[in-house]
């Protein structure tokens, strides 16, 4: 059995609209590892090394590198 008072707090995914990442956290998915996945959606991949800038295209959410 799961003990909650001891599991690791997760941010809650799809939470907000607008991310700042950075280059320790590539590769970029959405949601990150630190969300929560029980209510979210699949696991994507975003290329963002190119523009500094990537969108997902789930749930919107933008990201932002800020490195």
């Amino acid at each position: 059995m799961l003990r909650t008072d001891t599991a690791t707090p997760r941010v809650p995914a799809n939470a907000q609209r607008r991310y700042e990442v950075g280059r320790a956290e590539l590769p970029l998915c959405c949601p990150t590892p630190a969300m929560a996945l029980w209510n979210s959606h699949p696991r994507v991949y975003l290329p963002i090394e190119a523009t500094g800038e990537a969108t997902c295209p789930y749930c919107g959410a933008h990201f932002v590198l800020k490195d």
